[in-house]
């Protein structure tokens, strides 16, 4: 399904898309995501080379039939020492250290699929990454993204991040509002006394804590995709969006350019 309605048409879109919603809130843990239905979608779109960003302990289950390289900005060791919390889960040896964000080692129109699986809420600058993810795929290539629906997790107190401010991430980079991102996710995701607020936000940004810089539901992420699109003209085609339980999951394809 090519995304030819222009940004008007959102509301629209969104209203369709509300039968999907529930009010029930999960953990933001792979245990509450269907793998299954995660392993159904991979095996209907995903063919030739590629590779996966972050997949840390949960990488997607694939066919046989694709090769899969692992990306990840820093070795199995010091993801250890970043995350004590998965300390009882294997993780997966990245085949290739890069900033996922960037993939500056990788060469362009190169793959044939792109997974990003609870990345891109990761990213400060996500239309600077989905760019470069749209960059290394040849025509055709496909993006596998699920992405957290922020009621269901521990975003669940936090506000939706505004189509303008991700527009401004894009024109100006995310470091105008990285601090303010710190200071939010200990205020309401670590529940921090506003005593210790700064100081937090300050320990994690000096260890360059990768936190939930952005967050969505299935609604304003379709905006930001049709932003790109329309606005953009990223070569976009949306092929699903697929509500996951605490997750939704989104398959982009390149179009010729």
């Amino acid at each position: 399904m090519k995304l030819k309605v222009v940004n008007s048409s959102v509301s629209t879109l969104a209203r369709k898309l509300n039968f999907l919603l529930s009010n029930r809130k999960l953990p933001s843990d792979t245990a509450n995501v269907d793998k299954d239905l995660r392993r159904q979608i991979a095996t209907k779109y995903l063919t030739g080379t590629g590779i996966e960003i972050g997949a840390l302990h949960s990488p997607l289950p694939v066919p046989n039939t694709v090769e899969v390289h692992y990306v990840d900005r820093i070795t199995v060791d010091q993801l250890r020492q970043q995350y004590p919390e998965l300390a009882a889960y294997n993780l997966v040896e990245p085949d290739i250290i890069d900033d996922g964000e960037k993939l500056t080692s990788i060469p362009d129109a190169s793959l044939d699929f792109v997974i990003a699986n609870h990345v891109i809420e990761h990213c400060q600058n996500p239309i600077f990454s989905l760019e470069n993810w749209l960059r290394v795929l040849k025509p055709g290539g496909v993006i596998y993204m699920a992405v957290p629906d922020k009621r269901y997790t521990f975003d669940c107190d936090r506000p939706i991040t505004p189509l303008e401010h991700i527009i401004r991430d894009y024109e100006e980079g995310g470091s105008w509002s990285e601090k303010l991102h710190y200071e939010e996710w200990a205020r309401l995701v670590e529940k921090a006394a506003d005593s210790d607020i700064t100081t937090r936000a300050k320990n994690l940004l000096n260890i360059n804590y990768s936190i939930h810089f952005h967050v969505w539901t299935q609604i304003e992420f379709l905006e930001l995709l049709l932003y790109c699109r329309n606005s953009l003209s990223l070569p976009i085609e949306l092929e699903l969006l697929q509500k996951n339980q605490m997750e939704f999951i989104v398959i982009i394809r390149k179009s010729s350019e």
